[in-house]
């Protein structure tokens, strides 16, 4: 069976092999052939970090060729989406039904398989905030494979947000999704919508604090990545500008159980309309490690997937 495994001397550290092992699924999981697969900025580092033949992959999409034994989760020939834990790059894959959804005729694979991590995290930080009809939203990286989710389900939701992006010419993309202002700066001197009730960053480093500024008394920060470094928080942070707001860290895979149940709400969601993936690179599968460099270098945003014939 053909599939992904890490190899330092490799482009981008993986490598496209010809000889593992073909999946052999416990007696709850179904037995999936990939259809597409995407990409996110952390497993770059599991990359780097992990032994030499680990085999990466969370996000696929794919069609049931073999049910579960005892007769649990998605029919032979349904069309899934499945959020793994690693081992999703390659041609089969087994999976248990509480890690996946079943796709509806109008969601094509390519945009299933952008929701599991992406989606996911989105999602469970907007839950976060509770009830937000009417409330103060702040998500930053407003553009990125998070962002764009996060952005459209706080729209939906009924909640004033403001999208941070890094170029004035996204302010366009942004306002069409529904957003009500659009900034490029959280800088002491720019002038901001708020305070929030909610913020959602992915960027950390020295915009962290930034965005704490800029909340509500007991308001919440949730931080889901650091992707701009690490970030120093002061008491001062809170008190000297946001009483008794808190910083939450959030580890979107938790819980796994309510993945599919999460998956299956987004998926629905596509398929009304509500929420469009924004995909800013397709390509075949062996050109994983070109999208993981793209991906890098900000060459385009939205979501990077991969298709297998």
């Amino acid at each position: 069976m053909r599939g992904f495994i890490t190899d330092p001397m490799a482009p981008g550290g993986l490598r496209l092999t010809d000889d593992l092992p073909e999946p052999t699924p416990a007696p709850n999981e179904a037995l999936v052939e990939v259809r597409a697969f995407a990409i996110n900025h952390d497993e770059a580092n599991l990359i780097r970090r992990r032994p030499n033949g680990w085999r990466p992959g969370q996000d696929t999409a794919g069609v049931v060729v073999r049910a579960a034994a005892d007769g649990s989760g998605p029919r032979e020939g349904e069309r899934v989406v499945a959020y793994l834990d690693w081992e999703g790059w390659c041609e089969r894959i087994p999976i248990a039904p509480h890690r996946a959804a079943v796709l509806p005729a109008a969601v094509s694979f390519e945009q299933a398989a952008t929701l599991p991590v992406a989606g996911l995290t989105a999602l469970r930080a907007l839950r976060v905030g509770g009830a937000l009809l009417g409330r103060d939203v702040l998500v930053t990286g407003a553009s990125g494979g998070v962002g764009q989710f996060a952005v459209q389900l706080a729209v939906a939701s009924g909640a004033r947000v403001t999208a941070h992006v890094t170029r004035p010419e996204r302010a366009e993309e942004m306002l069409s999704l529904g957003v009500h202002h659009v900034v490029t700066s959280l800088a002491p001197e720019t002038p901001t919508p708020g305070p929030f009730h909610l913020a959602l960053d992915g960027i950390g480093g020295p915009l962290l604090p930034q965005v704490m500024h800029r909340m509500a008394p007991g308001a919440t920060t949730v931080l889901y990545g650091n992707i701009g470094g690490p970030a120093e928080v002061r008491i001062l942070d809170f008190a000297g500008y946001a009483p008794n707001s808190k910083l939450m860290g959030l580890v979107s895979p938790i819980p796994d159980a309510a993945k599919g149940e999460d998956l299956a709400i987004l998926v629905g969601l596509i398929a009304d309309g509500r929420l469009v993936p924004h995909i800013g690179l397709r390509a075949p599968w062996e050109h994983t490690a070109e999208a993981f460099a793209g991906l890098a270098a900000r060459s385009f945003r939205g979501k990077a997937v991969l298709m297998l014939p």
